[in-house]
């Protein structure tokens, strides 16, 4: 599953309740947030666009095999570029984009690093949804709208859609 959504919108936040869900009823899963991977994984790289496609080229390799060796893979990351993204769907294979759709205002409003307020100001360059572009998913198989829904509402549809359609037993 890759969540993909603005700084703020609630990726981690969703991918969280997701993964406990999972672990209680016994599935292997691996969480891989922007944040932590950042702190490894990527602490080379900066914000270009070409930092964050490779970022987001790591993670992939990571999610590919992870996915290939059976664990499921919660992908937390802005990543903000539409052909980016369609390259980790066609490398992993088994893949559902999660758009966590939040809006740009209540973002920034949630902001309790004052990210988006240095960002306004022209304190941090390349920041997504100020000074860099998000492109949104056109066909997210799975749209959360968090400004809208609770976190645990979102992380619910989302359980809801993998039992649907098959890659989870259903919890009830």
């Amino acid at each position: 599953m890759w969540f993909t959504g603005l700084s703020g919108s609630g990726k981690t936040t969703i991918a969280k309740l997701i993964e406990q869900e999972m672990r209680a009823r016994g599935l292997k899963v691996e969480r891989l947030d922007g944040d932590v991977v950042r702190q490894g994984l990527t602490r080379d790289l900066g914000f270009s666009k070409e930092d964050r496609d490779k970022n987001i080229e790591r993670v992939t390799f990571v999610a590919k095999l992870l996915t290939r060796n059976d664990v499921g893979v919660l992908c937390a990351f802005i990543s903000p570029y539409r052909a980016r993204r369609d390259l980790s769907r066609q490398e992993i294979g088994e893949f559902i984009e999660v758009y966590v759709e939040c809006p740009l205002e209540e973002c920034a409003r949630r902001d309790v690093k004052g990210m988006y307020a240095k960002a306004f100001a022209g304190e941090i360059e390349n920041f997504t949804g100020v000074s860099d572009p998000y492109e949104a998913p056109e066909a997210a198989e799975i749209v959360c709208h968090t400004a809208q829904e609770t976190p645990e509402e979102s992380a619910q549809k989302v359980m809801a859609y993998l039992e649907q359609h098959g890659y989870i037993p259903s919890g009830a």
